[in-house]
């Protein structure tokens, strides 16, 4: 029996939100169960795609309250950062959340900034696609405090969104409170806001180009897959941007092997694979410059890793980084993570963006 994957991944979507509205990152992966909010809102986003309105609005709304739980923390992380002191990572608002919404302590890398522009991101989406506006007035003190926590700590070293290099500046994260912060500034008005994406682009142009393309942070040589962003979706660069383009080439260059996308060169978790979401940005990209064909053939190398049951894996192993890492993860935490969430939540959007295009 041939499987639909488009109904099976909103199926396992949806079959995998929590009463409450959290998105369970992978429900079969005992170190994935959490909700992130990055991941969560694209999961969001994809779901709008589709309709399932119910679903993305539970979502939002369980990030309201998560965020005015977090109401006194952010008030004082803000005075402090104003003042020129500094934070350890627990004072920071987490990257992940239990389910219930309670802060999860431990010494996994939980200062990450990109989750809280991505929200913003996706909420602006949502409203969009449904005509909500209301939720800017439900949502209004929610949103207040997370452009306040972005625009006054965005230039702050924080982990990127694999969880790795806390003392460094991503243009990936920047990407993420860029487009979060200029998404929401079409129905907030707040004048720090405009000067605060024109700086970060501004840092970006200054810090993290080298030989006309982006790299993985500031300081780095390197590149990376999750700098897609920087266009696809946060609109940081047109895609037509030679900086983009180049950024593109090393990409294609270095971390794609047949349309499967690597995250970096230097990768070695599970050896360094292939990730689905990430083929799934790519081909975002090339239906927003145009190239079709390379996007339909990233949507079939996707459903090409589907496996009997219709589920997505976090990466495939087929063609790795350093091969000697792959025993070492699974003996640490078993398979490679599926289903995934996000995974499927990228299928729909490029499947989404595809057909939209035809």
């Amino acid at each position: 029996m041939v499987i639909d994957l488009i109904l099976k991944s909103l199926e396992i979507i949806s079959k995998n939100q929590n009463p409450l509205g959290a998105y369970i990152a992978c429900p079969d992966f005992d170190t994935y169960k959490y909700c992130w909010l990055r991941d969560g809102s694209f999961t969001a986003y994809a779901m709008d795609l589709y309709g399932q309105y119910e679903s993305s609005q539970k979502f939002f709304h369980w990030v309201n309250k998560v965020i005015l739980s977090q109401r006194e923390k952010v008030i004082k992380i803000v005075e402090v950062v104003q003042g020129g002191e500094e934070l350890i990572n627990f004072d920071y608002m987490p990257a992940r959340y239990n389910m219930d919404g309670q802060e999860e302590k431990d010494e996994w890398g939980n200062f990450q900034l990109d989750g809280y522009g991505t929200w913003l991101w996706a909420l602006s989406q949502h409203i969009s696609i449904t005509g909500k506006n209301e939720l800017l007035s439900k949502y209004r003190e929610s949103i207040s405090l997370t452009i306040d926590y972005l625009i006054n700590l965005w230039g702050v070293p924080n982990f990127d969104c694999w969880e790795e290099n806390g003392d460094k500046i991503h243009p990936a994260t920047l990407a993420c409170i860029y487009g979060g912060l200029n998404s929401i500034s079409k129905y907030i008005e707040d004048p720090r806001i405009n000067k605060t994406v024109e700086d970060i682009k501004e840092f970006v142009l200054k810090n993290c180009v080298l030989n006309g393309r982006l790299v993985k942070y500031v300081g780095s040589e390197s590149i990376d897959s999750s700098l897609i962003w920087a266009s696809v979706p946060f609109g940081m660069f047109n895609p037509d941007d030679s900086i983009m383009k180049n950024t593109i080439y090393e990409i294609e260059k270095r971390l794609v092997h047949n349309y499967g996308v690597h995250r970096y060169p230097e990768d070695t978790y599970y050896g360094g694979g292939e990730w689905l979401l990430l083929t799934g940005y790519l081909g975002w990209y090339y239906v927003e410059t145009g190239q079709m064909e390379k996007a339909k053939e990233c949507i079939m190398w996707i459903e090409k890793q589907a496996d009997d049951k219709g589920e997505f894996v976090e990466q495939v192993l087929g063609h790795v980084n350093n091969g000697e890492y792959i025993l070492k993860w699974i003996n640490l935490w078993g398979e490679p993570a599926k289903p995934l969430l996000w995974s499927h939540a990228m299928y729909l959007v490029l499947k989404n963006k595809i057909i939209r295009d035809i």
